[in-house]
Formats: C-alpha cells, sequence, structure tokens
C-alpha cells in the first residue's frame, strides 16, 4: 500500500513536533530552546489542521507562538546584560526531563497502535469558526465577558507594577 500525500505530510508533522519537542527538552542554549519550541507549537497547530479545527489552530498559532513565544525570547534576550557572556541551561535536570519525555512517548505510541481508529468515508466538514463565533455571541456571552474584564484587569495589574517608583 503507498501512503498519500495527505499520510506522509501527517507523520512527517508528527515527526517535527517530536523531534523539536525533544530538543526544546535536551538543548543546553535557551535560545536554541525557545526556536525549537516555534516548531513544536506551529507543528501541533498543523496537527489541530489535520482534526479539522482550524480555530484551535489558528488560536495555536496567535497565542502561543505570536504571543507566549515572543515573550520568552525577548525575556531571554533582554534579561542578558553581560554581552560576552553565553546564554545557557545549567540546569541538572535534562536527563530525567529527557527520559521522562522519551517514557511520554512510547506510551503515546503505544496507545496509538492499539486503538481501533474511525475512519470516515468521504465526509465533508465545515469550519467551525462559525459555530464558535455564533456560541460565544450567545449562549457563552457572560462568561466570555468576564473573562475579558479579568484580563483587563491582570493587564492594569501588570502596568502598575511595571512602573518605576518614584
Amino acid at each position: 500500500m503507498i501512503p498519500e500525500y495527505g499520510d506522509i505530510l501527517f507523520l512527517s508533522i508528527c515527526m517535527l513536533v517530536v523531534l523539536t519537542g525533544f530538543w526544546v527538552v535536551v538543548s543546553p542554549n535557551l535560545v536554541h530552546s525557545a526556536v525549537s519550541l516555534l516548531f513544536t507549537l506551529f507543528g501541533v497547530a498543523g496537527l489541530y489542521v489535520f482534526l479539522y479545527a482550524d480555530f484551535i489552530a489558528a488560536s495555536q498559532i496567535i497565542i502561543y507562538v505570536g504571543g507566549i513565544l515572543v515573550l520568552i525570547i525577548f525575556g531571554v534576550m533582554l534579561t542578558n546584560t553581560i554581552s560576552d557572556q553565553n546564554i545557557s541551561n545549567k540546569s541538572q535536570n535534562r536527563v530525567p526531563a529527557a527520559i521522562a519525555c522519551l517514557i511520554m512517548l512510547v506510551l503515546q505510541i503505544r496507545g496509538i497502535l492499539n486503538t481501533n481508529w474511525y475512519i470516515a468515508e468521504n465526509q465533508i466538514r465545515e469550519s467551525t469558526v462559525n459555530d464558535i463565533g455564533i456560541l460565544l455571541l450567545s449562549k457563552y456571552l457572560l462568561p466570555f465577558e468576564i473573562i475579558s474584564l479579568l484580563l483587563l484587569a491582570a493587564l492594569i495589574g501588570a502596568a502598575m507594577l511595571s512602573r518605576k517608583k518614584v
């Protein structure tokens, strides 16, 4: 049986996520870990696309890649006040973390191979963005607004804490 292009792309994305996720854990350089995390998060977004979860894939890219990862990279680069110093991860937990990652990988592969997967034939999927938008602005409007006020309060608190004391 010859694999189709979709299968090859899916397996390539899976390998990208596994290898770059492993490199995030074992890399001695924090900047290299952050760049590997970039590829890991993009790969996870690609896996969401294969699950027809387009809204979650876009959220993954906007929130994690666009926000959190940029914050991590700026934090690593801006806190390096000594220009000749190499930024490195001196953690002694790299080997146990790598072993834990490999154990989790083996457990996941075992679970994947032992599951009877349902394969739909010629099923047409529609975008989930419209349904999520309607639910957010009708049934879940109050929780959505409460969360937005909570995030606004957190933003104001962060601005107040970052001000210099005069």
